[in-house]
């Protein structure tokens, strides 16, 4: 893994960068609900967002800043309110946040990003923006606690806060990614994930940063479902600002396949920490194909296999229905032929091939609750078509999710 090294921390972890969290009062009363990640040195940003067709208005607002190519200073999340569907004025809440930083930290508007999470169809409060972001800017900290508190000011529906950074050293100099991430209920990506904030130290040119993160989140956080309900305002962006002094990355040598391994291995923790915390879930649900035709045609059924509720719902039962897992792929829209399937059920219970090239066996059923009891669960389907492989990730369907979502707005 090229030296890099899982270390403690988040977004403050790499040199430059801080953050802060405030309880403004935006929807929730007994928690804190806003947060900040801030670089004084100005970054390089690059990002993916939702290909939803109705977008909200911060991520219009980033979208822009993203293409003009401006530098990032930093930028200001809430939760509880998602600004989606509320039209002109919820593009100018995201306006007077940014102007509101730029006043308070003296930096350029233009350079500040925002996100919302949460409830669609309801008009932010300015003014608790505001006072929100007057207070975070006088409690920013390179700590990592500021950190971990950011990461958890931006959860909604999730059960715990997703955060991680790692190390490791690019151009003879030790450089760091941090990263953390929200995300529990309406996740189906199809361009990146619920709302991710990473940032790093590394010098790099913003088109290959850009082709960097495009890459992760392929097969990162696109690799993931809970609901089948891609979101509104799915934002991932990274910063960065050169402040661990490699000499700048400009081609795709080995010093950019240092960081992009780094990138992917942040952005694949991540992801699978969003899966197994999906709303309701107690487990875990992964997917793996090997040895399918084609890149594409692996990812479709490992996607659509993590995706079946029938899937999800023998996940959660610990029923090796292996039928349903063949269904997913059936209508997938993968071409495959039925005969060269071997499925497999893991965990670290054991591992149970329950069937091979199209006949069902005579498994032991005990030994298949007691792997599907776990708290990561794998289904392993070999293809024996190809060379092709690719990784899904989803959790169980339980009677919880139906209880969270069914009164979620009230």
């Amino acid at each position: 893994m090229s030296g890099i090294k899982k270390i403690d921390g988040g977004v403050t972890s790499p040199k430059g960068f801080q953050a802060a969290s405030t309880a403004a009062g935006i929807k929730y009363r007994d928690r804190t609900d806003m947060a900040m990640v801030f670089s004084k040195e100005p970054c390089e940003c690059a990002g993916t967002f939702t290909s939803n067709k109705v977008k909200a208005a911060c991520v219009k607002w980033d979208m822009e800043l993203v293409s003009s190519g401006r530098h990032f200073h930093g930028v200001v999340i809430n939760s509880g309110i998602a600004n989606a569907c509320t039209g002109e004025e919820g593009f100018s809440a995201c306006r007077k946040t940014a102007e509101a930083v730029a006043d308070t930290l003296n930096v350029p508007a233009g350079s500040v990003a925002v996100a919302s999470t949460g409830v669609i169809g309801m008009q932010l409060p300015v003014d608790k923006l505001v006072s929100g972001i007057s207070d975070m800017s006088k409690k920013l900290s390179d700590s990592g606690e500021a950190g971990t508190e950011a990461s958890k000011a931006i959860m909604t529906t999730d059960t715990v806060n997703k955060e991680i950074a790692v190390q490791f050293t690019v151009g003879g100099k030790e450089a760091f990614i941090g990263g953390m991430s929200k995300g529990s209920g309406m996740i189906h990506p199809n361009m990146c994930t619920m709302l991710a904030f990473l940032t790093t130290d590394v010098n790099i040119e913003k088109s290959l940063l850009q082709k960097a993160i495009s890459e992760a989140v392929a097969d990162t956080f696109n690799m993931i479902t809970v609901d089948g309900d891609t979101s509104t305002n799915d934002t991932c962006m990274v910063m960065a600002n050169g402040l661990c002094g490699n000499e700048k990355i400009t081609s795709e040598d080995k010093d950019y396949d240092v960081f992009r391994e780094a990138l992917f291995y942040v952005c694949r923790y991540l992801a699978r920490r969003m899966a197994g915390d999906g709303e309701g879930a107690t487990k875990l649900f992964e997917a793996k194909v090997v040895n399918a035709k084609n890149t594409k045609d692996a990812k479709t059924l490992a996607r659509a296999v993590v995706g079946s509720n029938l899937s999800k719902a023998a996940i959660f039962g610990c029923d090796a229905n292996f039928g349903r897992f063949l269904c997913a792929m059936g209508y997938s829209g993968a071409d495959f032929d039925e005969e060269d399937v071997e499925l497999y059920f893991e965990s670290r219970s054991g591992r149970l091939k329950v069937f091979d090239h199209g006949i069902p066996l005579d498994f032991d059923e005990d030994k298949a609750v007691s792997i599907m009891k776990e708290e990561e669960v794998t289904v392993f389907i070999d293809m024996n078509e190809g060379e092709a492989a690719a990784t899904a990730w989803g959790c169980d369907l339980t009677y919880d999710y139906v209880k969270i979502n069914a009164d979620y707005r009230t």
